[in-house]
């Protein structure tokens, strides 16, 4: 196999070339046809992330098909097509896990992180975890449902059902889950960085009904919103923004530190709430959904040796939706 690997802290990823991995009990050897990338990617390799234990392979919106079974392994079958999500195993024990909050696992896996990911030909994965893909729709469009379309997913069925969404950050997630909250009928406000025509362009392209930026008012009280971008400044703007009994979402697994604010912006039981991970019943609700919305995706493909280039565009806020990487 071949793998773009982050082998030390701030060291930039390097192409290696190793043995195919071999599938234990209860996991898939996994042949990757695309993996996106996604911010969380970046606060790997940025060391934003504790606890990481080098060498790692990144990448976590993974589809491929199953090239080996491990004992036990009776869901899945050679060749079939599967994503390869972030959340890569919990343990089944905890209290979390039991009550059916397995985001929460208090011994969780995850891919690209605390097990190696996407940034490959091939992985090794939980088959327990993988989602079956069937044969509808292309590899590339696909893998930024996988992280961007799932923790977007969560991040707005914990928004609620009010009808006037605002999204700030409208990248791979945000332009996923505008098309969702539209299908659903709802308005949608997109919020940007100042300048940022090609963000801005691309939520008009998607018929969203307001587009500023962030620093902006919407032309009336949101019912809620939703933070993709990692920014803590945010926050009190998006609260600021929410009507009376507002929520606002923060979506990221990393954000910078959110500033003081003055408690008259949260009073009125507006609500500040987090997103963690994801659960396997979010996948299965989430792909039901986006085939019936007819989710498309925005993605510009790069080849694996390029993951470096791709990471650094990202953090430079020079990809417009999704970037994904093909081996």
């Amino acid at each position: 196999m071949r793998a773009m690997v982050l082998t030390a802290p701030g060291a930039p990823l390097q192409f290696q070339e190793r043995d195919d991995p071999v599938p234990g009990p209860g996991a898939v050897c996994v042949k990757i046809s695309a993996c996106g990338v996604c911010r969380t990617d970046l606060h790997v390799v940025d060391r934003e992330l504790p606890d990481i234990a080098y060498p790692i392979i990144p990448g976590h919106e993974v589809v491929g098909r199953v090239e080996a079974l491990g004992d036990g392994v009776t869901a899945l079958e050679i060749g079939a097509r599967v994503g390869v999500p972030w959340l890569g195993y919990t343990c089944q024990e905890c209290s979390y896990c039991r009550e059916g909050r397995e985001n929460l696992c208090d011994r969780p896996g995850f891919t690209g992180y605390t097990r190696d990911g996407g940034f490959a030909t091939h992985l090794v994965a939980d088959a327990r975890y993988c989602f079956p893909l069937g044969e509808v729709g292309n590899d590339v469009a696909i893998a930024p449902l996988l992280c961007a379309g799932l923790i977007g997913w969560r991040s707005l069925v914990i928004a609620g059902e009010g009808r006037h969404l605002g999204i700030y950050g409208f990248g791979a997630a945000g332009h996923i889950i505008a098309q969702v909250a539209r299908w659903q009928g709802r308005s949608v406000y997109a919020f940007t960085c100042a300048g940022d025509v090609e963000a801005q362009g691309l939520a008009k392209s998607l018929g969203v009904d307001w587009v500023g930026e962030s620093e902006q008012r919407p032309p009336m009280p949101l019912d809620a919103a939703i933070i993709y971008a990692p920014v803590g400044a945010l926050v009190p703007l998006a609260l600021r923004a929410v009507g009376k009994g507002g929520r606002v979402v923060c979506a990221g697994i990393h954000m910078s530190d959110i500033p003081s604010f003055p408690y008259s912006i949260l009073w009125e039981e507006r609500q500040l709430l987090s997103v963690a991970n994801l659960t396997r019943n979010d996948g299965i609700e989430f792909f039901k959904v986006a085939a019936q919305a007819g989710i498309k995706t925005h993605t510009t493909a790069f080849p694996l040796r390029e993951a470096n280039e791709v990471l650094s565009k990202l953090r430079s806020g020079q990809v417009t939706g999704a970037a994904v990487l093909q081996p």
